[in-house]
């Protein structure tokens, strides 16, 4: 996996599911446990804290800018 993306596939998924949540969280599709639940993650303390890490800014202020 490595090989073909650049990143191991654990991250790969991760990328995927966070990318996905941004899209929803722009188009102001349900709440943030919502979408944290809908992208696969089955905490939505655990779904903050890696979006935060990866985007340098909270779903919840993601939902507010738009």
């Amino acid at each position: 996996m490595i090989a073909l993306t650049g990143v191991s596939a654990s991250r790969f998924v991760r990328n995927y599911r966070l990318e996905h949540a941004h899209q929803l969280l722009q188009n102001k599709v349900g709440t943030v446990s919502e979408i944290a639940y809908r992208v696969g993650y089955s905490s939505p303390a655990y779904f903050t804290k890696c979006f935060t890490e990866d985007y340098g800014i909270s779903p919840s202020q993601v939902k507010k800018e738009v």
